[in-house]
Formats: structure tokens, C-alpha cells, sequence
């Protein structure tokens, strides 16, 4: 049987890779949160939790690093769950994490206008009724309507454009956070660093928030056919960029602990920026920190929309999602189809106004929790089927760091359900009060199923030997499937 498949362009290299990981973990939320998690769980409590969140997190990031060097093929989670637990699953496993990523995606777009109103007022021109009780003005959702579409646009024209850009930003993230952590260290006071602990409970709280913050390091994975990089090189970013992104969130919370006191890191709708002011004793300096979250915006943007287009891309060449979704540009080698619809969903969520912000954050962490548990048994799965699979980076103790994997992933899977409500943890999150985090939920679903059907129409009969090749091409396809010696 012959092979016909689309073929993404290798350009990314190495910088790029780096950039394009640790710039989708940190987005907006290191500027809102941060003061939170300090008085949540206190300072070296905040601490704590992310550390314990990054090694559970590196864990599955050695998981994804196997894989990624075994299978090193666009649709990360598509991928590995086809070949370890078969179709359904499959296809399961890959919507649920195009719709998480999506979901950040989404709420850029929010963030954005949000941002850039705290630094110069937008005005409130074109009342459009009011959501969640938040009013709703043309004038504040074209500002993200139009981030949506300038992202989209560098999208389209190649995987390396989008690279140099998501490089370039993620340069001025690291120079604001550096200018913030050198403000609190030589301005600040030790003396604002309190309180050191909390209770279990604040703990607790911020250690379910970490998966919304480190979410973002499988887009290597999924965006591994852009890379010309060699498959080991890729399991040690992978690991890096989770420790590197820890990293970043531990020293916010330094310098936030030590810029300002408690008072002024709670009283302001963005604590960092108030924080950063605080000790430089210049409000300039609070619109200078914006700008360093603006760029953590556009870099978790940029790799979100790398990530999903990729995902969506692979489940149509392999005939998972309509044929259009399966085709590349012919001159640029970018997934257009499926790069037009993230765009068009990011142009329209501004319109859900400000208070929708949570609710994908919510739904973007419950379904990325989903996808890396489903992602794990795929890989316990694999090495008792495969266990002469070739893999250029294998993890020590496989067997022993899966089953942690998988009890780690299914904790943080029980949290975000309403069993949660039944452990004796009061921080649990109970889904009964997601109204409107189970709407969006659906209606993503709803969508696939329409998309099931027509590909079923479209396709009516797929063989596995067909299937098999447009998902792994000939140098990964399993001869038995294919029926060769």
C-alpha cells in the first residue's frame, strides 16, 4: 500500500523549540495570581506547591519525552493513545486536548483587552448587554477580536514566522520578570514576605492551580514534524521546559512576596503590576509589568495556537475529522483549515466579556488533566504491547514512574470532579457549580459529533491498514497491521 499523507516542514530548531515551550506555559496568570497564591498558601507555601506541582509534572513530562522520541509524529495525545488503546480513545484523547488548549487560546483573547485596558482605559463604546453580570462594549472586544486575527494571520504564513515572533516575546517576558525580581530583591523588604505557611487548605488550592499554569509544555510533542531537531535532543527540552517554567512562577512569587506588603499585593485588580510600582516607587513601572504580561499573552497564545492546529491537523490526515482539516497550505505548509477555525473562535470569545476568563482557565485544566491521564495508561499499555518499539530516550523504572504518573494524573482528575467534594480536602473543585464551564464543554463535544458524522459520511469505510499509515506513515506504521513480513 502506498503512503499519501500531508508532510509538515522541519524549520523549528532548538531556540525555537525552548521558546515555544516554556512561552505557552507562561501566560497572563503569573500578573493576576500571584498575589493570590501568596495569600493563599503563604509564601514559601506558594513555593511548595509549585514545586511538588513541577515534579508530578516532570514525571509526566518523561512519559510524553518516551513517547515523543518513539513516535516523534504531529497529534502528540492522538498519537500514543491510538497505538496503545486503540481508536475511540484515540479520538477522545486528541479532542479533549485540542479543546484545552483551545480553551487558553481563547481566553487570550480576554486577557488581552483586559490588559491593555488597565494600562489605558478603553472606552465603552457600543453597549452590548451584559454576561455574568459583566457589561459587555464593542469597543472592548474588538481589541481582542483583533489580537485573534493579527495571531491568526502570523499563523498562517509558516511555522517559522510564528517561531521568530513566539522567541522575540518571549525575550521581553523574561526581561520584565527579571526587572521585577531585581526590584523586589534591591527595593523590596524581607519583611513583606509573609505569611510563610498557611494551612493544607491554601496549599492545596494553589497545587490544583499548577496544571493551569504548566499546561502548555506538549506542544513540542505535538508540533514535533516542525522540528529539525534530533528526537533525544526533544526529550531533554520537554524536561527542561517544565523545570524552567517552575522556575519562573517560584521567583514571581519572590519577587512579589518582597516588592510590596500583603495589603498592597491583595488590593489591586492586577497585583503584580501594583507590586512592581510598590517598589520602585514609580507607577510607570506598574504599566511596565503589563507589558511583560502582555508578552506572556502573545507567547502562550502563539504556542496554543501551534499546538491545537497540529492536533486538529493530524486527526484529519488521519481521517479522525473532516478531509479539510487534514491539508496544508501548498505554499506554506501550515494547516490553514484548522488554523482559520482557532482563529475564528478566538475572534468571537471577546464577546463572552470578562468574567468568562475563569471558566476556560477551569475547563482548559480539566480537560488537559484528562488527556495526560488517558496519555500515561497509553504508555503502560505500550511498553507491555511494544516492548521492541524503538525508543531514543527510554525512562528508568518506566513501569514504576507510569503507575505514579497515572495515580498523579487521576488525584488531580478526581479534584477537578465532584467526587473531589467526597475527599477530605476542603480546597476540592465541585463541577455542580460549573454552569458555565459545562456548557462550553458541551458544545465542544457537540461539535466533534457533528464532525464525526460527516467524516463518517465522507469516509465510509477507512481500513486499518489505510488508517495506520496516514497516522504513523511508513517509518512508524507496525508491520503486523499492515500485514508485512
Amino acid at each position: 500500500m502506498n503512503e499519501n499523507r500531508e508532510r509538515l516542514n522541519r524549520v523549528l530548531d532548538r531556540v525555537d523549540a525552548v521558546a515555544l515551550a516554556f512561552g505557552t506555559m507562561i501566560g497572563w496568570g503569573w500578573v493576576v495570581l500571584s498575589g493570590a497564591w501568596v495569600a493563599e498558601a503563604g509564601v514559601l507555601g506558594a513555593i511548595l506547591a509549585f514545586c511538588v506541582g513541577a515534579v508530578l509534572f516532570i514525571l509526566v513530562g518523561m512519559i510524553y519525552a518516551e513517547l515523543t522520541t518513539a513516535l516523534p509524529l504531529a497529534g502528540a495525545e492522538m498519537i500514543y493513545t491510538y497505538r496503545g488503546l486503540g481508536f475511540q480513545w484515540s479520538w477522545f484523547a486528541g479532542w479533549t486536548i485540542a479543546f484545552a488548549y483551545l480553551s487558553i487560546a481563547a481566553w487570550e483573547s480576554i486577557a488581552l483587552s483586559t490588559a491593555l485596558n488597565h494600562m489605558f482605559p478603553l472606552p465603552q463604546i457600543g453597549y452590548m448587554g451584559e454576561i455574568a453580570g459583566y457589561p459587555i462594549y464593542l469597543s472592548w472586544v474588538a481589541i481582542g477580536s483583533i489580537g485573534a486575527l493579527a495571531m491568526t494571520i502570523i499563523n498562517y504564513f509558516g511555522a517559522k514566522p510564528a517561531a521568530v515572533f513566539q522567541v522575540m516575546i518571549t525575550g521581553g517576558l523574561i526581561v520584565v520578570g527579571l526587572m521585577f525580581l531585581f526590584g523586589g530583591i534591591s527595593f523590596g523588604n524581607v519583611a513583606y514576605a509573609e505569611p510563610l505557611f498557611t494551612d493544607k487548605t491554601g496549599f492545596v488550592m494553589v497545587l490544583l492551580i499548577v496544571p493551569s499554569m504548566l499546561i502548555g509544555f506538549d506542544v513540542v510533542p505535538n508540533s514535533v514534524e516542525d522540528m529539525n531537531i534530533p528526537p533525544k535532543s526533544i526529550s531533554r527540552i520537554l524536561i527542561f521546559s517544565i523545570a524552567l517554567a517552575a522556575l519562573w512562577y517560584i521567583l514571581i512569587i519572590v519577587a512579589i512576596s518582597l516588592s510590596a506588603p500583603q495589603e498592597v499585593r491583595t488590593a489591586g485588580l492586577i497585583p503584580a503590576a501594583d507590586a512592581m510600582a510598590y517598589a520602585y516607587s514609580y507607577s510607570l513601572f506598574s504599566n511596565i509589568l503589563i507589558v511583560g504580561g502582555i508578552c506572556g499573552i502573545l507567547t502562550s497564545w502563539n504556542g496554543f495556537i501551534v499546538g491545537v492546529t497540529r492536533i486538529i491537523f493530524a486527526m484529519g490526515r488521519a481521517k479522525m475529522l473532516p478531509p479539510v482539516f487534514g491539508k496544508l497550505h501548498p505554499k506554506y505548509k501550515t494547516p490553514t483549515a484548522a488554523i482559520l477555525l482557532t482563529g475564528l473562535i478566538c475572534m468571537v470569545t471577546p464577546f463572552l466579556g470578562k468574567n468568562a476568563l475563569p471558566w476556560f482557565v477551569n475547563t482548559s485544566s480539566f480537560a488537559s488533566v484528562v488527556s495526560y491521564f488517558l496519555v500515561v495508561v497509553a504508555f503502560l499499555a505500550l511498553r507491555r504491547k511494544e516492548p521492541s518499539l524503538v525508543r531514543p530516550y527510554k525512562v528508568r523504572a518506566g513501569i514504576l514512574v507510569g503507575v505514579l504518573a497515572v495515580a498523579i494524573s487521576g488525584f488531580f482528575l478526581i479534584m477537578y470532579m465532584p467526587l473531589g467534594s467526597l475527599l477530605p480536602i476542603p480546597a476540592a473543585v465541585d463541577l455542580g457549580h460549573w454552569k458555565h464551564e459545562i456548557i462550553i464543554i458541551a458544545s465542544w463535544f457537540v461539535l466533534g459529533l457533528v464532525f464525526i458524522v460527516y467524516t463518517r459520511y465522507r469516509y465510509p469505510a477507512v481500513s486499518p491498514e489505510e488508517r495506520e499509515l496516514l497516522i504513523f506513515g511508513e517509518e512508524y506504521a507496525r508491520k503486523e497491521v499492515l500485514h508485512e513480513d
